[in-house]
């Protein structure tokens, strides 16, 4: 996966462009992961299509969310035009969602690729619709654990290469709400307001257009890569 920033996105982009055709891109570089494919194969072939072809579906699209020193999520499901996700509809159902083995590897230091489901923002009326695929994954930055992501979500690969371009995505400041705001919020959640949930989804926004710019499948000589042991 490559990784850039599109300064101009949000200032002078104009209905429906994407952010794969970013004019003024700067790459941030590449990131190489490595996959479970023995372990979860469901999980790594859905991986694998959303990243290659000539459509690469997750390609232009978003990091939306970033906690430094934990991790960061992309793949959100929604307008390609809000640089979000559009998955195909003819992936596989993944059944690995419910197999106790598929979550016994751990979120045990930076670089751990795994699947969102604990940690997902998709919106709920997507997740409702029948056809629903969850393509949403996060990668961990270190520099230690995320026990608390442990048994929640799939870890289904490591990055192999760019922990120093993991390092650099970390780094990039995030918008923050101050204390007022939060409790303004959580009291505006606690009387319903739906307002609350939309305030909350700028929350950790990096704040500036960090994006997947290229993603496809690199060949390599090097044996198929094994996860770590189980504890």
């Amino acid at each position: 996966m490559d990784f850039s920033i599109c300064p101009s996105y949000f200032q002078t982009r104009t209905l429906g462009s994407d952010l794969a055709s970013c004019p003024d891109s700067q790459p941030l570089g590449r990131i190489v992961l490595g996959l479970y494919g023995n372990l979860v194969p469901i999980t790594v072939s859905n991986f694998k299509s959303m990243c290659m072809g000539v459509s690469g579906y997750y390609k232009g699209t978003l990091i939306q969310k970033l906690y430094p020193g934990r991790f960061f999520l992309a793949g959100r499901q929604g307008r390609r035009d809000k640089g979000e996700v559009k998955p195909p509809v003819n992936l596989v159902r993944n059944t690995e969602n419910v197999d106790p083995k598929a979550f016994e590897l751990r979120h045990s230091k930076g670089g751990v690729l795994s699947l969102c489901l604990s940690e997902n923002d998709d919106e709920d009326e997507i997740k409702l619709d029948p056809d629903y695929h969850n393509v949403e994954f996060m990668i961990t930055t270190g520099p230690g654990p995320c026990p608390d992501l442990d048994g929640r979500n799939i870890v289904f690969g490591s990055v192999l290469e760019g922990m120093d371009v993991v390092a650099n995505i970390s780094s990039i400041p995030t918008y923050k709400p101050g204390e007022r705001i939060r409790q303004y919020n959580d009291l505006a959640e606690f009387f319903g307001d739906e307002r609350a949930k939309t305030a909350r989804a700028i929350w950790d926004r990096p704040q500036k257009t960090l994006y997947i710019s290229n993603c496809g499948e690199v060949k390599v000589t090097k044996p198929t890569l094994s996860p770590p042991s189980l504890p």
